[in-house]
């Protein structure tokens, strides 16, 4: 099995993995930069982690090993920061087909 091809990640975006809520509301991990990724900033509707049907404006595809859980913050290159929405993992064990992690974006 094979991790999605490097040369299409051609953007970089920013990654705080979302750690918890605190007393003062959520808490993030050390930011990770210079995440290879690929982006595109369109609108679809998607299901959150909780079942509801959300508006997304940004979807990223990423190495499969992307630490990144609903509720992150993601620093896009555009420079917006969103919130993430929900994180699927692409495998596909015994094809021929790259494996990757995709992000739905707030």
């Amino acid at each position: 099995m094979t991790d999605v091809p490097r040369w299409l990640l051609c953007h970089r975006v920013t990654v705080e993995p979302y750690a918890g809520d605190s007393a003062y509301g959520p808490t993030y991990g050390p930011a990770v930069e210079d995440v290879p990724a690929l982006v595109a900033e369109t609108v679809r509707t998607v299901r959150d982690r909780e079942g509801r049907e959300v508006t997304s404006t940004a979807q990223i595809i990423a190495a499969p090993d992307l630490d990144c859980p609903a509720e992150s913050r993601v620093t896009l290159p555009s420079g917006r920061t969103t919130r993430v929405l929900t994180v699927a993992h692409h495998t596909a064990p015994g094809l021929p087909v790259p494996q990757s992690s995709e992000v739905m974006c707030e």
